[in-house]
């Protein structure tokens, strides 16, 4: 295996005009590519990369959470079958065109700009990376278990060993721990370019907040093991976003938000994007008894005016072109053209507090859960009668007495829309949401737990590819 990274010349110069070349590798493969490409290029394609690579995530992610179900019989995700991800592991492209680099390449990209802020005392650019790696990571380890990672960024390495995806985690909280301190360190020469730093805009005291929500977000994956520690999520999350307006997330694009990408390919009959039968149940009144308003800012009506999902695995029941279900809407908050691409929210970390807190203080959790929920329907712009009558039902102000872990996961489940670490949440509490089942025509006896290693590594690297018996086998958190 390779990396080679890459500086995209109608990326940096169509949004951010920092770039001025338009290919870089760092293994030298072409005389002719820089060598030495502008820090603030490097800090555009890095930033803007991690948003795509959440998307690329949470593209196929989607279906195993029931989000989003294949409009035919089968669909490869809806039904657990072991697709090729060799598309997400380097280059693949963002709903069918327009090809963008993968994880490894953006942390490579990642890593040479690590080397340009050293060189310059760049401490901010510094913190930028480490936390966008972390990010990186930890996605893969999530995805897939063990990976290359010490031996993957070195160009004289063609096959590099998997390592531990437990040693990887630990390797992504020391990054985060580090990129906080880079972030302190007073007057650096160089500061970060609001213009070319697509997640904060340059905004220093919200990446320290990203590095602790990312960071609290971790903590909280280790859910069923021992080592799980309440204290130390409460305290991070305690030190991350104390409202919407500091979320990380991406704004500008080449063209539109990619989910944005996939409504409008379905309006133009494509057939993409289409709402799960799970997902619409949960929020128009089937499984839950109470109507959720937001479920009309994500997606679209039926011809006959109501909300319905396609079960996964099952396939349409209709045409597809006659709107007999329902789809992302091309107007819809995570899908029109500019809608924003959440990476780490303030409504996750409400819910994460509301489940580190849940055993020790109901009544914190309780504040916690509501909060999440609130803070949500403020994101997505719900108006605020619609917003009290829905935290008024008594389906959802059940009282601190009376609430449930179960009722923390589906309202984090509905908040996390499209989200890749929705999957954790579902391995997490193992897909015990209200009237979840199992895809029709599965390849699985039980739900999926890990991706497949892509056919690119089993045919370069096949000596270090750890063997997996099935897709649900669990990994190191996941016991």
């Amino acid at each position: 295996m390779r990396i080679q990274s890459f500086c995209f010349i109608l990326l940096t110069a169509a949004l951010f005009g920092a770039c001025k070349k338009d290919y870089l590798s760092v293994n030298e493969v072409n005389p002719n590519q820089t060598q030495s490409p502008p820090i603030n290029g490097l800090l555009a394609a890095v930033t803007y990369q991690t948003g795509i690579n959440y998307f690329r995530a949470g593209d196929f992610t989607s279906y195993y959470v029931q989000y989003l179900a294949s409009p035919n019989v089968g669909g490869p995700s809806d039904i657990y079958e072991n697709a090729d991800r060799s598309s997400f592991w380097f280059n693949t492209s963002i709903t069918g065109t327009n090809p963008f680099g993968g994880v490894y390449n953006t942390v490579m990209d990642g890593r040479v700009l690590l080397q340009q802020a050293r060189a310059a005392n760049a401490y901010e650019h510094m913190g930028v990376v480490r936390v966008t790696e972390a990010m990186n990571m930890s996605l893969m380890i999530d995805l897939f278990g063990d990976v290359p990672y010490s031996e993957a960024f070195n160009p004289a390495i063609f096959t590099p060993k998997y390592d531990k995806a437990e040693d990887i985690f630990n390797s992504c909280l020391v990054l985060l721990d580090s990129a906080i301190v880079d972030f302190q360190k007073q007057n650096p020469p160089i500061k970060l370019d609001a213009a070319s730093d697509l997640i904060h805009a340059a905004s220093v005291p919200r990446w320290i907040k990203t590095a602790h929500a990312i960071k609290a977000r971790l903590l909280n994956r280790l859910s069923k093991l021992p080592t799980y520690n309440p204290t130390a999520i409460l305290a991070e999350v305690g030190l991350a976003y104390a409202n919407n307006n500091e979320d990380a997330q991406v704004t500008k694009f080449v063209t539109r938000n990619p989910w944005g990408q996939v409504a409008q390919n379905n309006a133009q009959n494509l057939l993409d994007g289409w709402m799960s039968e799970q997902f619409i149940d949960a929020l128009n009144g089937t499984s839950f008894g109470v109507v959720d308003p937001r479920l009309k800012l994500i997606a679209t009506t039926t011809a006959a005016g109501t909300y319905k999902g396609t079960p996964n695995g099952k396939g349409r029941t209709g045409s597809g072109t006659t709107r007999d279900e329902s789809y992302l809407s091309v107007t819809g908050f995570y899908s029109k053209p500019d809608a924003p691409l959440l990476l780490a929210t303030y409504a996750e970390m409400k819910f994460i507090e509301a489940e580190a807190s849940f055993a020790t203080d109901r009544a914190r959790s309780y504040r916690a859960y509501l909060a999440g929920i609130e803070a949500h329907m403020d994101k997505l712009g719900v108006p605020a009668g619609e917003k009290t009558a829905y935290l008024s039902n008594p389906a959802v102000a059940v009282g601190e007495a009376n609430l449930t872990r179960a009722l923390i996961f589906k309202e984090k489940y509905v908040a996390m829309f499209l989200h890749p670490e929705s999957w954790t949440d579902a391995r997490r509490f193992d897909y015990a949401y209200k009237d979840f089942t199992l895809p029709n025509g599965a390849l699985l006896p039980t739900y999926i737990r890990r991706a497949g290693y892509p056919s690119s590594e089993l045919s370069r690297n096949a000596g270090n590819v750890p063997n997996i018996t099935a897709l649900s086998e669990r990994l190191w958190w996941d016991k």
